[in-house]
C-alpha cells in the first residue's frame, strides 16, 4: 500500500507523450490524481490517456507547444475547467541533441533554450499564479540534468537551459514558500527512454560508454523517476523545497582524474569473492 497520495488533485505534466513524462503521468493517476497530459503529439498523448483508464485518476490529453505562452495559459485554464482545480506541475517537456559548441547554430541553441528554459518558466508561471489566485498550495517539479552544474562538452545549450531552470526552481522556492508553494527539481540519470537513446546513445557503441559512466552499472527506468516525481509532489515532502535531488545512479560522482578508471570499478564481477570475505 502506498504511502503516497494524490487523491482528488490535479497536476499538469508536459513532454507527457512518452519517456518520463508518460510515466509520471501514469504513475500520478495511480495515485489517485488527474492529470492533464500535454505535448505536441496528439496520438501519443491520447495513448496515455487510454493507458490509464481503470488507474485511480483520470487525465485529459492537450496538445501544448510550452514555447507558447498563450497556449500554456490556455491548458491551465482548461486544466481547472475540466477537473475543478489545480494542485502542481512536472515540466518534463525538453529538447537536446548532441553538438560541440563551435558547431552550434544560432537556431540550435534557441531552438533548446525556447523549450527548455523559456517552456518550464511559462508552465511555473501560469501555475503558479492560478494556484496563488486560488489560494491554494501547490508543488512544482521540473526535470533537469547534472551537466546544468557540472557542465559537459557537446550540450552547451541544453545545459545553459537547465541550469536557468535550476536557478529558477531555487527562486521560486523562495518567493512562493509564503503562498504555500513547493518547488523541485529531480535530475535523472541516463533513463531507458526512446527520446533520450536517439538523441545521446544512437549506437551500441556509444550506450556502452554511456553505461561504464554510470556507477551502479545500469540506467534508470522511467518508472523510477516516476515514483520519485510522485513523492516530491505529495504531502510527504511537504517541507522540501528548493532542492534538486539526483537519481542517477551515481553517475555524477564518477567524473574523476586520478586512480582506477570508474568504467573498471563498476564492471560487473566475473568470479566470485574468496571466502570468508
Amino acid at each position: 500500500m502506498t504511502m503516497e497520495s494524490l487523491d482528488g488533485r490535479a497536476f499538469v505534466v508536459t513532454g507527457g507523450g512518452s519517456g518520463i513524462g508518460r510515466a509520471t503521468a501514469l504513475r500520478l493517476m495511480e495515485l489517485g490524481a488527474s492529470v492533464t497530459v500535454a505535448g505536441r503529439t496528439e496520438e501519443r498523448l491520447r495513448e496515455v490517456v487510454a493507458a490509464g483508464e481503470g488507474l485511480s485518476g483520470t487525465a485529459m490529453a492537450r496538445v501544448t507547444d510550452v514555447r507558447d505562452p498563450e497556449a500554456v495559459e490556455g491548458m491551465v485554464a482548461d486544466t481547472v475547467e475540466r477537473f475543478g482545480r489545480i494542485d502542481g506541475l512536472v515540466n518534463n517537456a525538453a529538447g537536446n541533441f548532441v553538438c560541440p559548441a563551435e558547431d552550434l547554430s544560432t537556431n540550435g541553441w534557441r531552438a533548446v533554450i525556447d523549450i527548455v528554459l523559456n517552456g518550464s518558466w511559462h508552465c511555473a508561471s501560469a501555475v503558479g499564479r492560478a494556484l496563488i489566485a486560488a489560494d491554494r498550495p501547490g508543488a512544482i517539479l521540473s526535470v533537469v540534468a547534472s551537466y546544468a552544474w557540472l557542465g559537459h562538452p557537446g550540450t552547451v545549450h541544453s545545459a545553459a537551459a537547465k541550469a536557468g531552470v535550476v536557478t529558477m526552481t531555487r527562486t521560486l522556492a523562495a518567493e512562493w514558500a509564503r503562498y504555500g508553494i513547493r518547488a523541485n527539481c529531480i535530475s535523472p540519470g541516463p533513463t531507458t527512454t526512446e527520446g533520450a537513446g536517439a538523441a545521446l546513445w544512437a549506437t551500441a557503441a556509444e550506450r556502452e560508454r554511456v553505461l561504464e559512466s554510470v556507477p551502479a552499472r545500469r540506467f534508470a527506468e522511467p518508472a523510477e523517476i516516476a515514483d520519485i516525481a510522485g513523492f516530491l509532489l505529495s504531502d510527504r515532502a511537504g517541507y522540501i523545497t528548493g532542492e534538486v535531488l539526483s537519481a542517477d545512479g551515481g553517475q555524477s560522482l564518477g567524473a574523476q582524474v586520478y586512480g582506477t578508471p570508474v568504467a573498471e570499478l563498476t564492471r560487473p564481477r566475473t568470479t566470485a569473492p574468496a571466502a570468508g570475505r
